[in-house]
């Protein structure tokens, strides 16, 4: 039997910044591999490089040296429109902050990233905007505007519009970071069901709790992986609603 292409495939990923004369490296040989419809968490101090490495895992920046596998294609020489390409087809983005734009509605601010796909029709673009709109359970504000809603309800717009195009790959950079606790919960479930649907998911977090939630947590410190565990290996973190056979 043939095995899977795994989703992303990093070999040997480094990252560093520059000025004058300081040369700081965020990441550090960086090898790891995602299968499709896995839910991963990337967790670690602060400055130890997982948000760097999410930006890199969403084409929103280069890498200095490694390869990048995206789902069998290596994207490691891919120019800035090619990347920008992938990016609105194949991959999602849930940040911290919500980045709604104020002066559109909650439909429009969903399918603006639908607008640069030339793929899909008028029709086509509504109906995916409102199946995502259902899944995020928020039909009902169509119509409103985003200082209309609560934190809650704008990040779980945001969760809409990132799975509006049918990503194969969804990344959170700390998406409850702005929220309380019971929203917070809201958008980790919101995230868990899209996992049991077949999303696969990468996540940033600084919440220990929601890092041990996800059936695979990776822990980063100065640049590097220094572990790599799934929930059936501590079954008192596990959720088995969440690991799939």
């Amino acid at each position: 039997m043939t095995k899977a292409v795994p989703l992303i495939q990093l070999e040997g990923v480094q990252k560093s910044f520059f000025s004058e004369t300081v040369e700081t490296r965020a990441l550090q040989g960086i090898d790891l591999v995602i299968d499709k419809g896995e839910y991963v968490t990337l967790s670690g101090p602060s400055g130890c490089g997982k948000s760097t490495l999410l930006s890199l895992l969403g084409l929103l920046d280069v890498w200095n040296a490694g390869r990048y596998i995206l789902d069998g294609h290596d994207v490691t020489s891919l120019g800035r429109e090619q990347r920008a390409r992938i990016r609105n087809r194949e991959i999602g983005f849930v940040f911290q902050s919500f980045h709604l734009i104020s002066d559109l509605s909650v439909e429009e601010n969903v399918g603006l990233p639908l607008t640069y796909r030339t793929d899909l029709g008028k029709a086509e673009r509504a109906q995916r905007v409102a199946e995502a709109l259902e899944k995020v359970e928020m039909s009902h504000r169509a119509k409103h505007f985003p200082a209309q809603l609560s934190g809650g309800q704008q990040q779980r717009v945001a969760v809409a519009r990132a799975v509006a195009g049918r990503p194969s790959l969804l990344l959170a950079d700390e998406p409850t970071g702005n929220l309380d606790s019971k929203n917070a919960d809201t958008v980790v479930e919101l995230l868990e069901q899209l996992h049991r649907e077949g999303a696969t998911i990468c996540m940033v977090t600084h919440n220990p709790d929601t890092a041990a939630r996800a059936p695979r947590q990776i822990s980063l410190f100065d640049g590097a992986i220094v572990a790599d565990r799934r929930a059936s290996e501590h079954p008192r973190l596990a959720h088995p609603q969440l690991v799939k056979n």
